[in-house]
């Protein structure tokens, strides 16, 4: 079985982050490694991952790197750095994954091949509910189907599932060959891949376009994109739209990008320097 590791970004809402983590403990396959990829967040969330690991008696890894302003990529590449799987799927803070989540991540995992996956976006009203403590997620078809009808959540179609083999495992792969569309919140790729392209452009600082960055690149290489709608969503929790200052300069540098042939990231994984980030495993496994 293909050995697969789930990086979650996240900086600064343990809360949410508390719901991603649950989701992966309530995985019908559990993934292999578990790796927060922490963008400078503060001892809140140290501590709550620590705890989790501690209750769930699982084995987390947590990244960590100075609070400079939003740096995804870096933090996403020193999180690369110290897996071991196989294969890696990446996620975000907000984005809580269903149960089948990782089964089906590893199902879809292809050589060759990366996959998209796509999210339901929560609502703002119902985002502080779904996020308490005792509230109860919808489990069955018909409790999402209520989730939609009373608004909670925008759309359906990505929690309908579709066998992974057959006509649909055709369907996946005859999906468009472009960059547009694919988001770190729900993208997976096979490791030896990501060490080929150099990883995640950290030149990109800011919000915005360090993976519109990473698909072109990877196409280029020759990685094809596959489909991984109706298996793969993921619930996204409503937040205030982040600071966007710097989209004006990632987009300089995507269509320089585009102009260009090469499909290694700038500044990447053979940059990095172990100095430049802190690295904690949280191991309770195998403790009574």
């Amino acid at each position: 079985m293909t050995t697969l590791a789930v990086i979650i970004t996240s900086y600064n809402w343990p809360e949410a982050l508390a719901k991603v983590l649950q989701g992966l403990a309530n995985q019908s396959q559990a993934p292999d490694e578990i790796w927060i990829a922490d963008d400078g967040s503060k001892a809140s969330t140290t501590q709550l991952i620590e705890r989790f690991a501690e209750q769930k008696k699982m084995r987390i890894g947590h990244v960590w790197h100075e609070d400079k302003g939003f740096r995804a990529a870096a933090i996403r590449n020193r999180a690369i750095h110290h897996i071991k799987s196989e294969y890696i799927v990446f996620i975000d803070g907000d984005c809580v994954p269903l149960p089948d989540f990782v089964a089906n991540h590893r199902a879809l995992a292809q050589p060759g091949y990366c996959v998209v996956g796509n999210r339901v976006l929560l609502s703002r009203k119902a985002t502080p509910l779904w996020l308490s403590e005792y509230f109860e997620w919808p489990k069955t078809r018909r409790e999402w189907w209520i989730a939609r009808l009373t608004a909670s959540i925008n759309r359906y179609a990505p929690l309908i599932r579709l066998p992974k083999t057959g006509l649909a495992s055709g369907w996946r792969v005859s999906t468009r060959q472009d960059w547009q569309g694919a988001k770190t919140c729900n993208l997976a790729f096979w490791r030896k891949d990501l060490l080929e392209l150099n990883g995640l452009d950290e030149s990109y600082s800011g919000w915005g376009l360090e993976d519109s960055d990473l698909m072109i690149r990877a196409l280029r290489y020759g990685i094809k994109r596959k489909n991984g709608r109706f298996a793969t969503g993921v619930i996204h929790l409503w937040h205030k739209e982040n600071d966007r200052s710097q989209l004006a300069e990632n987009q300089r540098r995507l269509d320089q990008l585009l102009q260009e042939e090469s499909y290694m990231a700038k500044e990447g994984l053979m940059q990095i320097s172990p100095y430049d980030h802190q690295v904690a495993i949280y191991d309770f496994m195998s403790k009574e």
